[in-house]
């Protein structure tokens, strides 16, 4: 039996699958933020990547990948689309393209390798199969979609690029655990018999590893009573290299506190190792930091997190800087449109 025969065949079989024309672009489902992994038999648990968002159509012979907002990207991973070049004429799969680094996938490795073209270095994790063969499977279980996902890719030699995205089956909280140890941004977690749909939902649920990082003030933007903003970075090695600026968000009193302890330390010229060009600094010897509670500084705009400013010198003292806005310096971080970004 030939492989086409035998994939039309594969769908057939699925429950809850329907013939149908290939549609076009399916937005995505998303997931609901949750924090803790759920519990029973009915989940199954997936590693949470970091990375972008696609969706890969193949209609006789013809490869399109699209972003989750339905952009034609496939030009720019021109590499993973000539790996699917498999024995099907019609299938829609999801997944997300990550750069890995030091076993994990890493954001901005992704960005460097698209921003220089080293494809190389990038896979698709697949974790899902939406159409296959005239049949339309978004009302099939997940686990079903799954199985047929995994033995599809076997059957047609899918590699290189190409991974198959594997789950632990109700054992949530030992992957969470071990994911978080690896330093992974998460799992997500979905309900092993819901169906695909084009919505954020309870179905998906991604929950985050917390973790601290400290980074140090090196400028603030002055207020009439307070500061407007603070200039970050962060140590590698023995430089200081600029990340961002985050907005402030607090009371009169809380801004009017920060900036009297940062004028104890204010600096004639940047302690930063690589110049910047910014509006209105007043630059400070690095004594402060912002210490925030997740994995890395957000690499893109409007992205709200929780913070507080801990003065090195004065050991406990503390005082909260919640809700804050962070934004990337123009000067040293490439312009992501929050679109296109994982948002599973």
């Amino acid at each position: 039996m030939a492989k086409r025969t035998q994939t039309r065949f594969l769908a057939r079989t699925i429950d809850g699958s329907k013939p149908s024309a290939m549609p076009g672009f399916v937005p995505p489902q998303l997931a609901s933020l949750g924090s803790k992994p759920p519990a029973g038999d009915n989940w199954l648990h997936e590693i949470k990547y970091d990375g972008y968002r696609l969706q890969i159509h193949l209609d006789k012979g013809r490869v399109t990948i699209r972003t989750r907002t339905g952009l034609d990207w496939t030009k720019r991973f021109s590499a993973i689309a000539a790996a699917f070049d498999i024995p099907v004429d019609r299938a829609i799969f999801d997944g997300e393209v990550v750069a890995v680094k030091d076993g994990r996938t890493d954001f901005s490795e992704l960005q460097a390798a698209l921003a220089t073209g080293r494809q190389e270095a990038l896979t698709f994790n697949v974790f899902d199969l939406l159409f296959l063969e005239g049949f339309d499977l978004r009302d099939s279980p997940l686990s079903e979609r799954k199985r047929i996902l995994k033995e599809l890719l076997e059957a047609t030699g899918v590699s290189g690029p190409i991974l198959y995205a594997d789950h632990l089956v109700s054992d949530g909280p030992r992957l969470f655990a071990h994911a978080c140890k690896l330093g992974f941004e998460g799992i997500i977690s979905k309900k092993a018999d819901a169906a695909y749909r084009s919505e954020r939902s309870d179905a998906w649920i991604k929950v985050k590893c917390v973790q601290r990082a400290k980074f140090p003030v090196v400028a603030f933007v002055k207020d009439p009573t307070g500061v407007a903003a603070l200039h970050l970075a962060k140590k590698v090695g023995l430089e200081l290299i600029y990340i961002g600026k985050v907005g402030a968000g607090w009371s009169r009193t809380v801004s009017s506190r920060i900036r009297k302890q940062l004028e104890t330390v204010v600096s004639s010229k940047s302690k930063l190792t690589k110049p910047i060009r910014a509006p209105n600094p007043t630059w400070v010897e690095p004594k402060f930091v912002v210490e925030k509670h997740e994995p890395e500084l957000p690499d893109l705009p409007r992205h709200r997190l929780s913070a507080r400013i801990i003065p090195r010198n004065l050991g406990t003292r503390s005082w909260d800087a919640s809700a804050v806005r962070a934004r990337p310096a123009s000067a040293t971080r490439p312009r992501v449109s929050t679109s296109q970004t994982s948002a599973r």
